[in-house]
Parts: C-alpha cells; structure tokens; sequence
C-alpha cells in the first residue's frame, strides 16, 4: 500500500460556486450532514480486456469496537454505551481489513480515508487520505501493516493530536487499472475521534493519571452550595457515557455553528459550549429561571443529572426548563468530559457580580443609614458554579494553561453571547486581565471589594467603610478520589495584605480595570460593629447577637438598624421579614451587646426555594455622623429526620 499520488487522489463532487464573493464552498459547520463520495472514480480510459474480479476489494472492515476488545480499552472509552468505535487522536488503534483476494504489496495499492461534514476539503483536515509508513510518527496520521495472511492484514492507525474531534465516516479505497475503487457509505464503520488527555501532544494533556481518572472518567460528582459557615453538597450524575450523550455533545457544536476545522481547538469548543448550554440568545440547552415560577417546566433543585437534559435537547431542539447555576454547571461538566476534555465543578461564595466592572460592590445607604434599594444595582450571589477545563493556552504567553475558567451561566454578554471564558485561572491570581477572554470579569468575581458610601441629598457620595475579604471568601471543588471538599481559593488569588496580594492588584488596573474609588479610604477604627446569627434551624426561632466595642475615651450614641430579608441564593431580594429600630450608648473602652429575637413566624410564610436568610445591620454613630455596616447570608439547616422502629 502506497499513499496515492495527487493524480489519483478522489475527486471530490462539485459544489456550488459564487456562494458569494471570497468562497466556493458552503460553511462546513454540520458533523450530522453528508456528501456522496462515489465508489468507482475513473482514471483515463478502461484497459482492454479488464474486469472488476481482477481488481482488489474489500469484503469486510473489522474495527474492535466492542468495549472489550483492545481499542475501545487502551482508548479509555470502554465506558460508553455506543457500538461504534471510539479513539482518542494522537494514540493508534487497531483495525482489519479483509479483501476479495489476496493482497499482494508490490503491485497492489489501497489507502484508508476519513471524512467528515458535508463540503470535505484536505487543507481543513475534514478529509484525510491516511499514508502507509513503515513506522508511525508520534501525533501524525499514519498506517502501518502489523500482521498479512492471505487475504486479510491488520493495521494500526494513528490519528494525527490535533485533528477534528467529531464522528468521521470511514472508506477504503483501492486502485485499479479502471480508477479508484471506494467501498459503500457504511455507518458501521464510523469512528468517533476525541481528545486525549493521555497523550503528550494532544492540547488537552494531563499527567497525572489519578486526575485524569477524576476529571475525564468520573461520571459522579458533588457540587457544594449554601454558604462558608454552612456548606451543603449535591450529588450530580454527569453520565458522560451514557447512550446517546456523545451524539447530543457533536449537536451542541452543529447547532452553534462551529466550523469543523475548529473543531480540534478545545479553546474553540470551551468558549461555544459555554454559549450552548444556556438557551439565552442561541436557543441553547437549558432555560434560566431565578424567580421562582417555574410553570412550564422543571424547577433547578429537581435535577439530579446531566442526561435527561441532554438528551431531551437532542431530541425536541427545543431548550430545557429550568436551570440555575449549578444545573448549567452540570450539563457543561458531562460536555466537556463527554468530548474528552478533563474539567470540574467549581463553587466560588460570596461571589460578586459586578454591573459596572469597576472591581467594586457598591451599597448605597442614604443619611439614616438604610440601603438605597434604588441606588444599588450591583449583587453578591451567597454562592456561584463554574466550570475549569484543562488545556494548554498558545495564544497566551507561557506560564498561563492549565485550568481555565469557563462558565455556562448567562451573566454577562461576551463578544454578542452570553458566555464567559476560557480565562486562564493563574492570570486571574496574578492580574493579568489582558488575556482572553473575559478575565477582567473572573477577577471581580473573586477579588472585589464591598463599598458602603453614604447618598447625601445634594449629590454626593460619600465613602464609609470598604470591606477587603466578603467576596470570594472560599474557593472549592471535589477532592480527586472522594467525595470531600478541596479548597483551592489559593489558585484564583493571594492572601489579603501581602505584597503578592497588592502587586496583582495593581498589574489588573495597569491592564485596564477600571480603578477603585475607595481604595485610599482609611476606615474609623474608634466604633466597631459586629454580629453573630444564632441556631438558624427551620422554623426555630432565630437570635441576631450584635456587639458594638468603643475603641476611645469618648462616650458615644448610636442609631442602628436591622434588615432581615428573604434572598435568592443570587443576593436579589423577595421581600423584607424584619425591620427594626434601636438606640444603643457606648461608654468609653467598652463593648456593649444588643440581642434582636426574630420570631420563626416572621420568616417561614415567606420561604421559597433556594432561600437565604441575608442580615443587614447598619449604624450611625451620631456624633461623628460616621457610618457602621455589616451584611451576612445565611442558609437555613433543615432538621434532622429521625426513625424509630419498635420491634
């Protein structure tokens, strides 16, 4: 077997010309459609006296494409339910092919073709002619003949580590004195080709196998919510290889129109996902729902897996209601898995969503000291989900793959889509804001500061207190092998107040991110205020402890208020269960405590799913006119279930 000459490569069918004023070829953005690739090519005239008995055919194609045979097991894809062969590209599987005769390697010549799309061309790497070498080469395409008996031969085939990733249809071709004989479109001899994060030149290489287990081939996962005091998890099945999943993954791309060449660029694939898996400006897969009313769908919390979604979406073309966070968190993890490339779930609390991305939480309080509901536009969500996906960035200088930042949940729009990332997680510890795509937005989310400024009538605003360590207070993902928590705020930044802390800072306002108003304000350390939140146990009753300290000689009066409301785990309000009043006297070095009881009939009749407690106690020292402030969120406990059976 040799590689055909140019001469007698296929020629493909002609296609439609003059589509418009640059190309010849239609968009190839469809894995699903198909060209007719024609099973005889002529060359020049027939010989005389030839037949078609005389020429070499294939009979029959075996891949190994059970999950017990070699490929599917050294491939690391024995898990999906899906008869066809599945490899992964840069690493050589094992096929055989049978001819009508027997093979004869000085005058016989065939070669092996993988096809995909609709508009094939060779310079896209959508149609390949596989050369037969005598050795293969790491990461290139290749055949070579391992094992001849009479009228079968087994080859291993190498696909090249950066090719498409997507369903190819496969052809044999051998050459005849008459042309080109093809064998017939066979969908039994599809081949799926994903990434590998077993192999070195794949973009997408991991090595360390434990978290290769973890982060391709674990179907299971645990997603942790509520709040740092009291973290809850949820079990998530991903189901990454189940049936049908694969085929609903290469949809998500056809349906958002991502060119097959780029289709071997994980960068490519993670940014269109993360556009897909939320149905807000492209009809993708799951419909956001954060108020409650859940009428014509599923509500968030009864989702338990990614399947079901998915495989709903495939099918209708219709997005799924309903989701939040951590359900788009969810059906993006089995995505990226599905395809190949090693990813996690990741729950950053007190997580900012910052409006105006000036770096700033901005709470408005008028000269009373209540929040200015009208004035304050931007939120704290008690927790929030992304993803990371592992790859190598080299449109980033050096120093910046790894994890990437991606994240499915429609916040805020992104080049026209409601999308985010891939942004690289150490250029988000370090401030390099720069790189793309959207770091500038990641960085808020973990690093913003909480400015209390005082509304004054005639205009101004004047700052109060800036808060340093409300958001992003805790960073967690799953433990690789267990299901327990792993903290790894250290990765997206520096602990507060070391140098390391400040010179980040700095390198993201050096690239572009608006300045902080506040951060030369020096807060009044003469009247501290803090506040403790009691058992918090549903439908118990709740103690709201605060503690004023006096730091000075001076006696002082204060006015203070407490706000109780009902939020969604996104910091948005429903409605306010508790307001009150009181007055307190500081005497000079002293510390004096105020206890607030809230009655449990205050707070049940307005609970809703996915509810928080959030606390906003203010004061004003009158004095000094000075403005104390303090906010926590607080998620319910449920009581403890208990059976007794008596025998």
């Amino acid at each position: 077997m040799m590689e055909p000459t140019a001469a007698e490569r296929p020629k493909k069918k002609a296609t439609p010309t003059g589509l418009n004023g640059r190309r010849a070829l239609p968009p190839n953005v469809s894995n699903e459609e198909e060209d007719e690739v024609p099973t005889m090519e002529t060359i020049g005239l027939m010989p005389r006296g030839f037949t078609l008995k005389d020429a070499l055919e294939v009979q029959e194609i075996f891949l190994f494409n059970r999950e017990y045979d070699r490929n599917k097991r050294e491939h690391h894809t024995d898990k999906y339910y899906n008869l066809k062969l599945i490899v992964r590209r840069g690493q050589p599987f094992h096929i055989q092919i049978t001819f009508t005769r027997q093979y004869n390697p000085e005058k016989d010549q065939f070669w092996i073709e993988y096809v995909i799309g609709r508009y094939p061309q060779e310079n896209k790497g959508t149609y390949i002619v596989v050369p037969l070498v005598q050795e293969l080469q790491s990461g290139k395409w290749g055949a070579t003949i391992t094992h001849s008996n009479d009228r079968t031969i087994d080859l291993n085939v190498m696909p090249a580590a950066n090719c498409i990733v997507g369903k190819f249809r496969m052809y044999v071709a051998t050459l005849t004195p008459a042309g080109i004989l093809r064998t017939r479109r066979n969908p039994n001899t599809d081949t799926y080709i994903l990434f590998n994060p077993w192999c070195a030149e794949d973009s997408v290489y991991l090595d360390d196998e434990q978290e290769r287990q973890e982060y391709v081939l674990n179907d299971l996962g645990t997603i942790f919510y509520g709040d740092p005091e009291s973290i809850r998890t949820r079990s998530w099945n991903f189901g990454q290889f189940e049936e049908g999943i694969l085929d609903a993954c290469l949809y998500l791309m056809d349906k958002a129109q991502l060119d097959l060449s780029g289709r071997g660029n994980p960068i490519k694939i993670s940014r269109v996902g993360s556009a897909m898996i939320n149905s807000k400006d492209d009809e993708g897969v799951v419909v956001g729902s954060w108020n409650n009313m859940y009428e014509y769908g599923v509500p968030p919390s009864v989702w338990t897996g990614s399947v079901d979604i998915l495989l709903e979406y495939h099918s209708s073309k219709q997005p799924v209601r309903y989701g939040q966070c951590w359900v788009f968190t969810g059906v993006f993890n089995t995505f990226l898995r599905c395809l190949g490339i090693p990813a996690r779930v990741v729950t950053n609390f007190s997580s900012a969503h910052d409006n105006d991305a000036n770096l700033q939480m901005d709470f408005f309080l008028d000269e009373n000291g209540k929040v200015d509901s009208h004035l304050t536009k931007d939120s704290i969500w008690n927790y929030h989900c992304w993803n990371e996906a592992w790859m190598s960035r080299p449109d980033l200088p050096v120093g910046f793959g790894g994890w990437q930042v991606v994240d499915s949940t429609p916040q805020e729009n992104s080049d026209g889509m409601y999308r985010c990332g891939p942004a690289s997680v150490q250029a988000v510890k370090h401030g390099h804001v720069c790189f793309q795509f959207d770091a500038p937005f990641v960085y808020a989310e973990v690093n913003s500061d909480v400015v209390y400024l005082k509304a004054m009538k005639d205009g101004r605003r004047i700052v109060q207190k800036v808060d340093k360590t409300h958001i992003g207070k805790l960073i967690v993902t799953k433990e690789v092998g267990t299901n327990r928590m792993k903290d790894i705020t250290g990765l997206y930044k520096f602990e507060e107040g070391t140098e390391e802390e400040r010179l980040a800072l700095e390198t993201a306002l050096m690239y572009g991110v608006k300045t902080h108003r506040a951060q030369d304000v020096v807060p009044s350390t003469e009247v501290d205020m803090d506040f403790v939140v009691g058992d918090t146990t549903l439908g118990n009753d709740i103690k709201v402890k605060i503690t004023f300290k006096n730091n000075s000689q001076t006696r002082y009066t204060a006015t203070a208020y407490l706000s109780g409301n009902i939020v969604f785990y996104t910091g948005v309000a429903k409605c306010e269960f508790k307001n009150h009043n009181f007055d307190v006297t500081l005497e000079p070095m002293k510390a004096q405590t105020v206890e607030v009881l809230i009655k449990s009939s205050e707070y049940m009749s307005q609970l809703l799913e996915q509810a928080f407690l959030h606390f906003f106690i203010t004061a004003r020292v009158n004095e000094t006119e000075n403005i104390l402030a303090k906010q926590k969120t607080i998620a319910l406990k449920i009581p403890p279930l208990v059976l007794k059976v008596s025998f």
